[in-house]
């Protein structure tokens, strides 16, 4: 018959696994959100860039210099809403990861402690059957 650690390990087993999966997903979470924000700062850098240069002579040469400064300030507020999203997902992902990681700890270590009282018991009957055995060898004591 099965130990209880040995009917607990596929469960040991398949928390290990989500922790590990919920490890991948956090690194996946933390490359969008830095990839995100890579993004901002571009955009960012970029419209600072294009509001610096000379513009042309003339009202439409201004006008469509102000559309273009209004359309990459909308990519902008749009990627912050992306980087605020991320930064979410982020969060969401690093609970998931310290509750799998949590399980699998605390299964780790139930089934340690089982490992430890089974292999405490088999000690115990295999020294009282040592006891036994020699309790029969010892020659009968001949009283004087």
């Amino acid at each position: 018959m099965p130990s209880r650690a040995d009917r607990l390990q596929p469960v040991v087993d398949l928390a290990a696994e989500k922790a590990k999966d919920a490890t991948r997903a956090l690194a996946t979470q933390q490359r969008a959100l830095a990839d995100a924000e890579h993004q901002l700062v571009e955009l960012r850098r970029y419209r600072n860039e294009y509001a610096e240069m000379p513009s042309g002579i003339g009202v439409g040469a201004l006008l469509n210099r102000q559309q273009f400064l209004l359309k990459i300030d909308m990519a902008i507020v749009q990627q912050l809403s992306e980087v605020q999203r991320r930064e979410s997902a982020l969060d969401r992902a690093r609970k998931d990861w310290t509750d799998a990681r949590g399980r699998a700890k605390a299964l780790d270590t139930v089934t340690t402690k089982y490992r430890e009282q089974e292999r405490k018991t088999q000690d115990r009957r295999e020294q009282e059957q040592a006891d036994e055995r020699s309790q029969y060898r010892r020659p009968p004591r001949s009283e004087s």
